[in-house]
């Protein structure tokens, strides 16, 4: 899927680069697979607006995706790749043979006209890309993506453009996997995987080479807080491209949390204790 340039007619143009992708449907979606989505604004129930710089942008319909795999020892035939406005990877539309039609994350290689399946018992043939099976009957080094945190509740991890783990090892129950940040951790030999790396890696090589690209992306703009006066954020003022404040002050919110080094995870007991290594290559305190 290369990067397409386009000639400087516009002042836009020079600076565009988008990822042109032939093989895509130029169909509407499945519509029994779409739902409606709501825009929020960026605003909660109270309308105050608790996420910055959104609103605007083109009206999406949700294509609804099987993240769980569930239908078994079923072949599925590829019938379309399609573009989905609500994330990075592309979509592969399956028909199965008993005709219910399902949308999973079409992975790196997977071309219309291909079978997939899924299963829980797998031959030495079974391995292609695009096959789902627990991660406990999956060989050692195998690219993974669309992986699941706890049997059952569908795939978390590696599902964006360009993603995937690698499986380590598997033993006494347990799959190790090295993220995409380096970070080692197990997951349960029964979560579902699968097979190969998500698609359209070409993702984040684009140039969207104006302001107007974004606001369909429904981002709104983004001030620094530099530019700002001291009543309006605390990097406000100073003497030119300095911060107020006095004295050397870090970079933050506009309500003071720091932005730069400030670990902001929530630490899930139950998904924290899985971790091995992290991804700057530290144990965890409570592991030697």
């Amino acid at each position: 899927m290369p990067i397409h340039s386009f000639r400087p007619l516009t002042p836009s143009g020079r600076f565009t680069s988008l990822n042109k992708q032939k093989e895509l449907s130029k169909k509407r979606p499945e519509r029994a697979l779409t739902e409606h989505k709501h825009k929020t604004g960026g605003r909660n129930a109270y309308g105050r607006i608790t996420s910055r710089h959104r609103g605007g942008g083109h009206k999406q319909l949700y294509r609804i995706v099987d993240f769980k795999r569930d239908i078994l020892d079923m072949p599925a035939k590829v019938q379309a790749l399609e573009y989905d406005p609500n994330r990075t990877a592309n979509l592969a539309l399956l028909a199965y043979s008993s005709g219910e039609k399902r949308y999973i994350l079409a992975p790196k290689g997977l071309k219309v006209g291909d079978t997939v399946f899924a299963a829980n018992k797998v031959t030495t043939n079974d391995f292609d890309v695009g096959n789902n099976f627990p991660v406990g009957l999956i060989p050692p080094s195998t690219l993974l993506h669309s992986v699941e945190l706890i049997p059952g509740r569908g795939a978390k991890i590696a599902r964006s453009a360009g993603a995937s783990v690698e499986l380590v090892a598997v033993e006494n129950g347990q799959a190790t996997l090295k993220m995409p940040s380096g970070e080692l951790r197990f997951v349960h030999a029964n979560c579902r995987a699968t097979i190969g790396e998500v698609g359209n890696g070409d993702h984040n090589q684009q140039s969207l080479g104006k302001a107007g690209r974004k606001r369909w992306l429904g981002v709104r703009p983004t001030v620094r807080g530099v530019a700002m006066n001291p009543v309006d954020h605390p990097n406000g003022g100073g003497q030119g491209k300095s911060k107020g404040g006095g004295g050397r002050q870090h970079l933050v919110s506009p309500w003071g949390q720091l932005a730069k080094g400030y670990v902001t995870r929530r630490r899930s007991k139950l998904s924290t204790r899985m971790i091995i290594v992290h991804h700057n290559g530290r144990k965890p305190r409570n592991k030697k």
